[in-house]
């Protein structure tokens, strides 16, 4: 690749302000209710919010806290999902992630919010032991 070339990637090679991650919903995720069972859910969203938060830090991070999940509607088999983190939040060491989790029905491009999340992760040092992270502004109102 050129130079010339590698300038039209750039915008795809710059540094995301928000996670996105998109996987397709198979038959080995559903629960028996034939829909997303809630525990991959959960699992889909806290690695967009681990991603999100190693992005930021550029750290070693753990997941210490689930503030909330809401599952506002059922992800069908053959769907679209994709989870979206932001870091909100920072402490001194700890990050707050907001997740949405969107499914998208293939054939029509329908869209639907289906859960939301909030994720506190902490950086962690070689020795274990929590270290700083860069600070995040609060969003303009």
């Amino acid at each position: 690749m050129t130079a010339a070339t590698g300038a039209q990637y750039s915008a795809a090679l710059a540094a995301p302000a928000v996670t996105r991650m998109t996987d397709i919903v198979m038959p080995e995720q559903l629960n028996h209710r034939g829909t997303l069972f809630g525990g991959v859910a959960l699992s889909m969203m806290d690695r967009a919010a681990f991603v999100a938060a190693t992005r930021h830090s550029r750290q070693t991070v753990v997941t210490v806290g689930v503030e909330q999940v809401d599952y506002v509607a059922p992800v069908h088999i053959g769907e679209i999902v994709e989870v979206q983190g932001v870091i909100t939040a920072t402490g001194r060491t700890s990050m707050t992630i907001d997740v949405t989790m969107v499914a998208e029905v293939l054939l029509t491009g329908e869209r639907r919010l289906c859960g939301t999340g909030r994720f506190v992760f902490v950086a962690i040092g070689e020795d274990d032991r929590p270290v700083p992270v860069p600070q995040v502004s609060p969003p303009q109102a």
